[in-house]
């Protein structure tokens, strides 16, 4: 409670008071990742159990009711007579797992290849460095296809689809632990020459305690900020793949894969089953975003309020 109070009364919590952008971003977002972690209890059906599923609702416009059941549907559904409303709240949840375990991924990944490179120094931060520099040399979308790929044609076809979305973490983390990495060894490498770290190596302390103990408290910051803005990014990845076609199984579709089910019927009149789906990305997308982009001005007491 006690801590609570404190932040509370903290800066921070009187600066994100003052900033609407900030507040309504944070609202939207948490209500999407609520439901989205709700969506079993909101969800009318579960739109990916096939004994649930009606083709006699197939293509039934959004805020009617279908000619021939007489379901009513909110969004309307697709060609399957899936409910949409019902498969975004589904693929949601798809989208932000992806999201945030590829994001944890290549926090841990950039964070540690980062403070070994500040620590040890040399020919070690040397080859990290060379290798990150490499990596941004191409876009983080032609990293994650080609891991995907590498990983996908070694996988045995008859597990594809069940670790389709554990290799999607996997190649997008391995595409995005460079910023973290930059980030946290330039921070690192500043803590480094400040008297409490050059204290602690003074009484015998281990550059992995030091690392670990000391000097990776002080870079939290900016690693959350980092990781904010990297969600965002991670998400619209892991859309753009599934979008293509080499992201999340049709078993287990995400916001990019309903996307790219529902352009096929956007011509032929169907716009609702693309519509509503790139909605709830580009909200999502858009608050997570400018959250991110609040908190690189707040935690940074370089850049100008």
């Amino acid at each position: 409670m006690e801590r609570f109070r404190s932040f509370l009364a903290s800066d921070f919590f009187y600066a994100f008071k003052r900033a609407p952008v900030a507040i309504v971003s944070f609202c939207i977002a948490a209500f999407m990742i609520l439901t989205a972690i709700l969506a079993p209890l909101i969800a009318p059906t579960n739109p990916f159990d096939p004994s649930t599923l009606n083709l006699m609702n197939g293509f039934t416009a959004p805020f009617s009711k279908n000619d021939f059941t007489g379901d009513h549907f909110l969004l309307g559904t697709d060609d399957q007579g899936r409910d949409v409303f019902s498969t975004i709240l589904y693929g949601l949840r798809i989208s932000l797992f992806v999201g945030f375990s590829a994001v944890l991924f290549a926090m841990v990944l950039g964070v540690s290849l980062g403070l070994l490179a500040a620590m040890t120094g040399g020919r070690t931060d040397a080859i990290i460095m060379r290798i990150a520099d490499v990596q941004l040399s191409f876009p983080a979308i032609l990293i994650a296809m080609l891991v995907f790929g590498i990983a996908k044609g070694i996988t045995p076809p008859e597990l594809r689809n069940e670790v389709a979305v554990w290799v999607l973490i996997i190649s997008i983390g391995l595409a995005d632990w460079v910023q973290f990495a930059r980030v946290v060894r330039g921070a690192a490498m500043v803590e480094r020459q400040k008297e409490y770290v050059e204290a602690a190596m003074l009484i015998g302390r281990g550059r992995v305690a030091i690392a670990l103990k000391h000097i990776l408290p002080n870079i939290l910051a900016s690693v959350l900020v980092i990781a904010t803005i990297s969600l965002a990014l991670a998400i619209i990845t892991e859309a753009t793949l599934s979008f293509l076609g080499v992201g999340a199984p049709p078993t287990q579709p995400s916001l990019g894969t309903l996307i790219r089910i529902g352009q096929g019927f956007l011509f032929s009149g169907e716009w609702w089953i693309l519509l509503f789906p790139a909605l709830t990305l580009l909200m999502l997308a858009l608050s997570v975003n400018l959250l991110g982009d609040w908190l690189r001005n707040t935690l940074n007491p370089k850049m100008e309020k």
